[in-house]
């Protein structure tokens, strides 16, 4: 148990670091003025990415618990998850502030010319709401409408990757790359219908 408990600790240190590093090396990055020409492009691009890796990461922990035999991973999937919703919520206030300057009328054509931003606000909002419920107290009194709830992160492994396409200017290889990676871990998981939280499901 000491010995699991010291692993844990460990992992949970590398996480901290390989989540907290970039973030570090961007802010250099901004003031270093090593960005190019376009550095708001860069900054949503980045925080953007960041946020995928780590849903992608999260949704990996599952699988290799099981498969792997170390049920202590799936103790890191609310930090993980807390670090995705960290990220995106960098890569909208990144988007606001810097590309629309809160303009919110600005904001509302963007949305009416560009459908990719209602996706990923879909997005964000299920991650907002993945965050909030993740504290032990709220998800004890959900029961079983948490685990309902914390499904619709399968979703978002869907809206996700078609968000990142929609946005691109041109090219396709690299969103098709998470696409089908998310799909093959989906497909490691459950049952659409379970996904969806149309049957009742144990907890995984």
């Amino acid at each position: 148990m000491a010995m699991t408990r010291t692993r844990l600790l460990w992992l949970k240190a590398v996480m901290h670091l390989a989540a907290l590093v970039p973030l570090g090396w961007l802010c250099l990055a901004v003031l270093s003025g090593q960005l190019g020409a376009e550095p708001v492009e860069r900054i949503i691009h980045f925080t953007g990415i960041g946020a995928l890796n780590l849903l992608l990461i999260t949704l990996c922990v599952s699988p290799l618990a099981r498969f792997a035999k170390m049920g202590f991973l799936m103790q890191t999937r609310r930090l993980l998850g807390l670090y995705c919703f960290s990220y995106a919520s960098l890569h909208i206030l990144a988007y606001l502030a810097l590309d629309l300057l809160f303009d919110l009328s600005l904001l509302v054509r963007e949305v009416l010319d560009r459908p990719y931003i209602v996706v990923g606000a879909i997005s964000y909002l299920i991650l907002l709401a993945l965050a909030i419920t993740s504290v032990n107290k709220l998800r004890a009194k959900m029961g079983h409408s948490w685990q309902r709830l914390h499904n619709l992160i399968y979703l978002c492994a869907i809206l996700i990757p078609l968000h990142f396409y929609w946005s691109l200017k041109s090219g396709w290889i690299e969103p098709a790359i998470y696409a089908l990676i998310l799909l093959v871990l989906l497909g490691l998981r459950k049952s659409v219908r379970q996904w969806l939280g149309l049957t009742r499901v144990n907890r995984t």
